[in-house]
């Protein structure tokens, strides 16, 4: 049995020995005629430019295109000559008339939409105006002329911006266009990117410039659109509330910790129940 696995594994040696003397590929000798290699030798290919291989090589080639291409996108910098062709470009490409100006000192200006998807109620100064379908709360707590509002989420707001504003600035000029007391520190910048089919969320940094980002994706608000919510750092910034807020905090937190309280004791009664009428099933103690 030894010596026919062994004649077995040399003949098996025998058939892989068979390599392109280019790239050193090994396969068996019946199945030569299958394989299409673009191995190179001397700088000649010893095949023809359809096999596999140089396929590969053009994909790779798009790849490092499209690295480049990303590469450029995350550019924070253009001369004005660059400018000026995507301005132009950006003109012609949109449908709604908010078309961007380039100035003679460099900066442009142009319009950026934000959606609001805010899911606590915001502080108004001087009441009703919450602007759009906004939805005054029954708990306002504000004093001096101050009201809690409910804004309907997925509004969506223009501002005029300029290529210097940075997105601390946009979520203050939001704030004011509402006449909001808030922290401008209560709220972060979103923006929404399409690829693909699928949809991507990232937060901004308050440096960034969204006229910037508006402008290097065109006007198609599939391809890049703004969304303000709250700060979703998991850390809580009690300071940049107001005290009529914390105590709002307060009474539903003390409501939260009562019901939970009266589901517990509920729940246990049950189990008391149960177990009193499984007793007095069997005879036991009573």
């Amino acid at each position: 049995m030894g010596g026919a696995v062994c004649k077995l594994s040399s003949k098996i040696n025998q058939q892989v020995k068979r390599r392109s003397s280019g790239c050193k590929y090994t396969c068996h000798p019946q199945c030569r005629d299958r394989v299409s290699l673009d191995c190179h030798q001397n700088g000649s290919a010893t095949d023809g430019p359809h096999s596999p291989l140089s396929q590969d090589h053009v994909n790779n080639n798009q790849d490092t295109h499209a690295d480049v291409e990303k590469e450029r996108e995350l550019r924070t910098h253009f001369s004005r000559e660059e400018i000026q062709h995507k301005v132009n470009l950006y003109n012609v490409a949109t449908r709604d008339h908010l078309k961007m100006t380039l100035h003679p000192n460099g900066i442009y200006t142009g319009f950026i939409k934000v959606q609001l998807e805010l899911r606590r109620p915001i502080t108004v100064r001087g009441g009703g105006a919450a602007g759009p379908g906004g939805v005054r709360s029954s708990s306002s707590g504000g004093g001096g002329g101050e009201e809690a509002f409910h804004l309907p989420r997925g509004s969506v707001n223009t501002l005029h911006v300029s290529s210097t504003n940075t997105v601390r600035q946009v979520i203050e000029a939001l704030l004011n266009k509402f006449t909001m007391a808030d922290n401008p520190a209560k709220f972060a910048l979103f923006k929404r990117c399409r690829r693909e089919e699928q949809v991507y969320v990232c937060k901004l940094s308050e440096q960034e410039q969204p006229l910037f980002l508006r402008l290097q994706a065109g006007p198609n608000t599939d391809t890049l659109s703004f969304v303000l919510r709250e700060q979703q750092t998991g850390e809580v910034m009690w300071d940049a509330f107001s005290i009529p807020e914390l105590a709002n905090f307060l009474r539903i937190l003390d409501k939260e910790e009562q019901d939970h309280f009266s589901a517990i004791t509920h729940r246990y009664d049950n189990y008391r129940q149960k177990l009193e009428e499984a007793l007095k099933a069997v005879g036991g103690p009573g």
